[in-house]
């Protein structure tokens, strides 16, 4: 389970639980020794999935999603990211491309693709930004040609606080839910209140 401050990832553990995948947390993962590019002094600090899911019934990219989550409270701004990793700028107090090396740095996806065939047996994923909400075109994130490149086939979606929120709302039961979060939306439909 996530710890307290990571509300996003709990929310996202929710929502793949109620779709029947099975949920690890904080996986990490860093560039192999013996890769030609390693830098023990910038590769030594491991990084990691924030929500790795297996669903044992589905097949293709839906099987195993590897999810990270951006819970900024302004939203994610697509421009500004892109814009910030094109710059070579700083941005929340360290480059912007640190935030996505598995997406940018061959090394790390490597090690992301790897983290991800030893926990679920597949190189076959689904890449989920889960966000607050989304300011700008998604399909700019989703296209940018160094993305695609790091992932190949493996597809590149959003997913957002509002569509967690409403699909477990809407598909919750009233048998006591499996996590803290789920039995605090039950609760708030229990009330009355709208979510």
């Amino acid at each position: 389970m996530a710890t307290k401050e990571d509300i996003l990832e709990q929310l996202v553990e929710e929502y793949l639980i109620h779709k029947g995948y099975f949920v690890r947390h904080n996986i990490k993962f860093l560039p192999r020794k013996n890769h030609p590019n390693f830098d023990s002094k910038k590769d030594s600090n491991h990084s990691d999935i924030d929500v790795l899911a297996f669903h044992p019934l589905k097949y293709g990219h839906e099987k195993v999603l590897a999810v990270s989550c951006k819970s900024w409270q302004s939203g994610f701004n697509i421009s500004t990211e892109l814009n910030a990793i094109k710059n070579k700028k700083k941005i929340r107090g360290r480059e912007a491309w640190q935030s996505y090396r598995e997406l940018l740095v061959p090394k790390w996806t490597e090690a992301f693709y790897t983290a991800i065939e030893e926990n679920t047996g597949s190189q076959e994923f689904t890449y989920l930004l889960a966000v607050t909400k989304v300011n700008g075109s998604k399909l700019d994130w989703e296209n940018a040609q160094e993305f695609k490149q790091a992932l190949g086939a493996n597809p590149l979606k959003f997913l957002t606080f509002q569509e967690i929120i409403t699909e477990i709302s809407e598909n919750i039961k009233t048998t006591l839910a499996a996590t803290e979060v789920g039995r605090m939306i039950q609760l708030f439909k229990a009330s009355g209140l709208k979510l």
